[in-house]
């Protein structure tokens, strides 16, 4: 029996990170630099790796890296078995005490977690809870160093992972009453034409999703203008730069003071919010425990 396929050897730790590495980072040079070593290192641990397996793990498209279908199935298990060791480690550094760490958007951890976030810890109580905020969101199985993601819009799970619906959401184009004024937003759609259209990195597909789904044809902005985050999206158009496309519960308290209008209103959006966590890990109580909190916080 050949050295390779002795039952339970497992392949050379190093060769594992760096393919984790790149598999979330989808380069290279970006895997270096998590990793704080050369590129030269991370292909040497790349060849190593698929030598011992005897099988390609990455090919090469417009000189992109992308997983072959084995690559991205390994991928995913690995993703998983960092993620448990990042757990146990954290557990024994914290002398025991869980800590759960979620990864949110940062914009809806700002408008819709952190009002919520005191009932949260003590529906959790004995669990610590960090909230890590995402300016652009990746899927867990990118995030070894999360236990769960929250994910908003049309997200599909991959394989090995679970996504618990929790919430529903509504969209719909929102504007400082003056620009509305300006615009004659009132109307109807066709107006949105003289716009600047204001749109973030982090939600890309916003004003497409609402013109599909709302039934409407699209306009052809006057501009259009997108910042990293939704948050500072709709920071610009309450600012009157523009008009923006957000959620309702992003922008209540906006259209109860006034500062936003909604001049064709909220379209119900059926993906809403769920929380996305490793199949393997659908009977933890902790997890369990969040999961329940959300459906009953989203429900409300």
């Amino acid at each position: 029996m050949s050295e390779r396929n002795m039952p339970g050897r497992l392949p050379p730790l190093n060769a594992l990170r760096s393919f984790d590495a790149v598999a979330r980072r989808g380069s290279i040079l970006k895997a270096a630099d998590e990793l704080g070593v050369v590129r030269g290192a991370v292909r040497q641990q790349l060849n190593l790796l698929e030598a011992y397996f005897g099988v390609p793990l990455f090919e090469r498209e417009n000189g992109r890296l992308v997983l072959t279908a084995k690559g991205g199935a390994f991928a995913d298990s690995v993703g998983i078995a960092f993620g448990i060791l990042a757990r146990a480690a954290a557990e024994l550094s914290e002398g025991g005490r869980r800590v759960l760490r979620l990864g949110v958007p940062s914009a809806f951890a700002v408008w819709w977690l952190m009002p919520r976030v005191a009932d949260l810890q003590a529906a959790l109580e004995g669990i610590d809870i960090d909230i890590v905020p995402m300016a652009t969101v990746e899927p867990l199985a990118r995030r070894a160093d999360l236990e769960a993601v929250i994910m908003g819009g049309e997200y599909r799970p991959t394989r090995d992972i679970t996504a618990i619906r929790f919430m529903e959401d509504e969209f719909g184009p929102v504007a400082a009453p003056d620009v509305a004024a300006r615009l004659v937003l009132g109307t109807g759609v066709a107006a949105l034409a003289g716009a600047m259209a204001l749109g973030s990195r982090s939600a890309p597909s916003l004003w497409d999703d609402w013109f599909a789904e709302s039934g409407h044809a699209p306009v052809r902005f006057a501009a259009k203008r997108e910042f990293e985050d939704l948050l500072l999206a709709i920071g610009a158009a309450r600012s009157g730069l523009g008009v923006a496309i957000a959620p309702r519960t992003a922008v209540g308290d906006d259209l109860g003071r006034g500062t936003l209008i909604a001049p064709y209103g909220f379209i119900r959006r059926p993906a809403g919010y769920s929380l996305s966590i490793r199949s393997s890990d659908t009977k933890d109580p902790a997890l369990v425990r969040l999961a329940d909190w959300l459906s009953g916080a989203g429900a409300g």
